[in-house]
């Protein structure tokens, strides 16, 4: 499959975007060329079109598969595994949160919190265990807040979000 100039050039900076989040390159271009066409596609044809080995994009895959990004679908007549990804762009920013939160939020607010009710807190300075206190706080303060955006409908969450960027902006001006 030949993609287009516009495909190509979002494709790649996809996965530019994707090493700087963290994630493997060949996964983000793997996840925008999967959004890109709105179709189930053959791991081969993903091999083909991005020219990456075949391996790579089996591993590749399977990442997706494990954050919920993609999935396995059949074709009828076709015997091979192809794979989609939701166009939701909503849904797909969920997942994201979503998973971002069970790998890197919550292990952390378990280390918080055990560090809190461990004995050996009491060896520690007042000072760190404030910070700890306040990180935890914080962290707890922006996961009730994200679940509570991710509960709403986009089109609540829209204008949510416009309601905060108009209070943010009278802020500073009040500040100002």
């Amino acid at each position: 499959m030949e993609l287009t100039p516009i495909a190509e050039r979002f494709i790649l900076h996809w996965g530019e975007m994707g090493s700087r989040w963290g994630v493997n390159r060949t996964v983000a271009q793997i996840h925008a060329l999967l959004y890109l066409l709105g179709r189930p596609i053959a791991a081969d044809e993903i091999a083909d079109t991005l020219g990456v080995a075949r391996s790579n994009v089996s591993t590749s895959l399977k990442e997706l598969q494990s954050w919920r990004l993609a999935k396995v679908v059949h074709v009828m007549g076709d015997r091979r595994d192809h794979f989609e990804t939701s166009t939701d762009i909503w849904e797909l920013f969920k997942l994201i949160v979503e998973g971002r939160r069970q790998r890197e939020i919550d292990p952390t607010l378990t280390v918080l919190k055990d560090s809190l009710d461990s004995p050996e807190m009491a060896q520690e300075s007042r000072d760190t265990e404030q910070r700890i206190r306040d990180t935890l706080q914080f962290l707890e303060t922006l996961t009730t807040w994200s679940d509570e955006m991710l509960r709403m409908k986009p089109e609540t969450l829209m204008k949510t979000l416009g309601m905060g960027a108009k209070l943010s902006r009278t802020m500073r001006r009040t500040k100002s």
